[in-house]
Order: structure tokens, then sequence, then C-alpha cells
């Protein structure tokens, strides 16, 4: 029994499935000219004048900076999410076609209803995104709606689990107080962030069919 385990655990997590490789590359293609223009693009919302939005929430939260833990429990989300879902090639890939879609998303909002940074904001330096803001200096208006809440949202939409799903969620939810209570996003941001999500996920339903297509054999197929 110990080396039926043993020998799943250790078994190549992809298939040696063509169609499923092909998505895969596809997927890559796809993502790759999406992040590459991250740089340009914020540097452009960051000239552009925006918005404030309706705001019932922040003014009744002390700023304080939760960095550190904020950060901590981010990642540590989603590193485990993806060893959940490494093990389930067809899930994985679903999610991340979902994250692209997120990103485009994510463009498209900020593009549509550029806002101004909340007051009394804590400069939230993220050590990943950082790689993908102009400049040096921590990026403001990368604002409607959360990214961070977005992606733990989505994250949870994908978990092969129920038990998975309610624990990514919560952290999901912890996230989104986090950002609030340090003041690098307004309360809509946050709402909105799981509408978004779930749209995202939405949309990778067919991108994954579309690009899972497999050729119909001759012969009673």
């Amino acid at each position: 029994m110990a080396a039926k385990l043993r020998a799943a655990y250790l078994a190549p997590p992809f298939p040696a499935d063509r169609p499923m490789r092909k998505a895969y590359l596809l997927t890559l293609l796809v993502a790759l000219p999406v992040v590459a223009s991250l740089p340009t693009f914020f540097a452009w919302i960051e000239q552009r004048p925006g918005g404030l939005p309706p705001e019932p929430l922040l003014h009744h939260l002390p700023a304080v900076d939760l960095s550190v833990p904020l950060f901590v429990l981010l990642y540590a989300t989603i590193v485990y999410g993806l060893l959940r879902l490494v093990r389930s090639p067809e899930l994985l890939l679903r999610g991340l076609q979902a994250y692209v879609a997120l990103l485009v998303l994510r463009m498209l909002t900020m593009w549509s209803w550029t806002l101004e940074p909340p007051p009394g904001l804590v400069d939230l330096a993220d050590p990943v995104t950082q790689l993908f803001y102009p400049g040096a200096t921590p990026f403001r208006k990368d604002l409607f709606f959360s990214g961070h809440t977005a992606t733990l949202v989505l994250l949870a939409l994908a978990m092969p689990t129920v038990r998975d799903r309610l624990l990514v969620a919560i952290a999901a939810a912890l996230v989104g107080l986090a950002v609030l209570v340090q003041h690098v996003h307004w309360t809509v941001d946050v709402l909105a962030a799981p509408l978004f999500a779930a749209l995202a996920w939405w949309c990778s339903a067919y991108t994954l069919r579309g690009s899972l297509r497999r050729p119909t054999s001759g012969a009673g197929a």
C-alpha cells in the first residue's frame, strides 16, 4: 500500500496527452504578451487622472501596515493551492486560463475606471507584483479591482474539494480585509473582486473546452 502511494505521488503530474500539452502551450503563448504588457500599461495608468468612488468604510478603519502577514498568508495560500492542483492537470489548466482572463479584466476595468489612491494609504510593496510596476517606488493606482483578493477567490473556485475551497476562501476574505485596513484599496475594489473572479472562472470554462478540443476518431466516433 505504501509503495502504491509513493508511486502515485512520484508519478508525473501531467499525462502524456497531446491535446493537453498543446493547450498548456497555447495558454502560455497567450499569457506571455499579457504579462509583458503590464509594465507599460501601469505606467500609462499612473499618468491618467483618476476619480474617487463612494467610500463608506475606510474612514472608520485606522491605517495599519499589514504587509508582512498579508504576503505570508497570500503566497502560502497560493503555494498550497498550486500543490493541490498540480495533480489535476485539467483543473490546473483551467485555473491558469482563468487567471489570464482575470489579468485582462483588471486591465479593462482600470482603463475604464481609473481611481486615485485612498487617503491614508500605507504603501504595500509586493515583492512579486512590484516586478511588473513602473519605476522602483510602490505603484498606488493598481486599484479597481483588488488583484490580491481576486486571485485568492479565483484559486478558491479552482480547488478540487469543498474543504480546500473553504480554506482558500477564508484566506481571500482575510486578504481583502487586510488591504482595506492598510488603505491600499477602496471598499468597492475589494467587493468587486469576487464578482470578476467568478466572471474569469466562467470564461475559462469556454476557453478550456476550446483549447482541449480533441480530434474525433473515424468509425464509431
